[in-house]
């Protein structure tokens, strides 16, 4: 992939707030078909674009990368024809395909930033934006009318009624209304039907309970309303506007934290749920997917996959030999 089409494609994935893991030949002793500075992008489906070498090594580079947006980190992944001193920090494969050579891929998942939509422009909300583009949140304001006084780094949307319809809501966006009396009805009717992951109302317990009351009365479904935390943030004992704004942001990293946190998966079965069947190349030990092998070859009732023509080859010649080696 040339430079200037890999910044594009990144570009426009971050533009349109997907993850994704970009992929680098930092080193490589031949013969090898990768090259230093070689590059891809790894999405979160599995495909993958770009060039970081044949087809021995894309399998393993999917396979770590979809690894790395699991869990958020990166990683250097070495594929070698040997099986060498593991080495701290280096996620090891040993490769004997006939191609020979070694790849070092340094590995690094891209996640878009999380994001804070603040209906309502009180003091709170002002406070909370300022604070949350701060420590790394994309923050948008809505309210009625542009705000004023712009605030750096952080978008004012005008929306009528807080009609939120048009606007990018996923379920890993956090919704706080602070309208304080300006359209809060309208306001969280809005919040409670859309797909984000947290809606926090700034409010007194008094009046959250009037405003969800009201809400029943139209017909708001009840679920929805429950996902409600009012009053909103910790409960910190804060009383000023700067302190229930930090009381806020605190309960949101809470809750992403809790949402981030790696979800613990049973001993057996598939370690990716994108790569749903693999096999062994028992000539290589190179990981095949299955369902996308294009070398494959039957014997005693059992079909064995291989990663490129050479190996089948290799196997066919003697298969009494190599059978025994094809396990995972």
């Amino acid at each position: 992939m040339m430079f200037d089409q890999f910044l594009k494609e990144t570009g426009e994935l971050m533009a349109r707030g997907e993850s994704f893991v970009t992929a680098t030949v930092v080193r490589a002793l031949p013969p090898t078909s990768g090259k230093p500075g070689d590059k891809a992008i790894i999405h979160v489906d599995g495909r993958i674009s770009g060039w970081i070498g044949g087809g021995c090594a894309q399998p393993v580079v999917v396979k770590e990368g979809l690894k790395a947006l699991q869990d958020g980190h990166a990683r250097l992944v070495r594929i070698s024809p040997s099986d060498s001193n593991p080495e701290e920090g280096i996620v090891d494969y040993t490769m004997t395909c006939h191609s020979g050579g070694a790849l070092d891929i340094y590995l690094e998942p891209v996640m878009p930033k999380p994001q804070i939509m603040i209906l309502g422009r009180s003091p709170v909300a002002k406070t909370l934006a300022q604070l949350a583009s701060t420590i790394g949140y994309g923050v948008s304001i809505v309210s009625s009318e542009t705000l004023k006084d712009s605030i750096a780094d952080i978008e004012s949307i005008a929306a009528d009624d807080f009609n939120l319809t048009q606007l990018k809501i996923t379920p890993q966006t956090f919704i706080v209304v602070s309208t304080q009396g300006e359209g809060d009805e309208e306001a969280l009717e809005q919040a409670v039907s859309s797909e984000a992951l947290y809606v926090a109302f700034v409010a007194s317990k008094t009046k959250a309970t009037k405003v969800i009351e009201f809400l029943e009365k139209r017909g708001v479904n009840h679920q929805k309303i429950s996902r409600v935390r009012a009053p909103a943030g910790l409960n910190i004992g804060a009383t000023s506007p700067e302190e229930i704004a930090v009381s806020i942001l605190a309960e949101i990293v809470q809750k992403r934290a809790i949402a981030e946190k790696p979800v613990a998966r049973p001993t057996a079965g598939p370690t990716l749920n994108v790569i749903h069947d693999e096999a062994k190349d028992p000539i290589c030990g190179m990981t095949v997917e299955k369902g996308k092998a294009r070398y494959k070859t039957d014997f005693k009732g059992e079909t064995f996959y291989f990663c490129c023509a050479g190996c089948k080859q290799t196997f066919e010649q003697s298969p009494e030999q190599y059978a025994g080696l094809a396990k995972i």
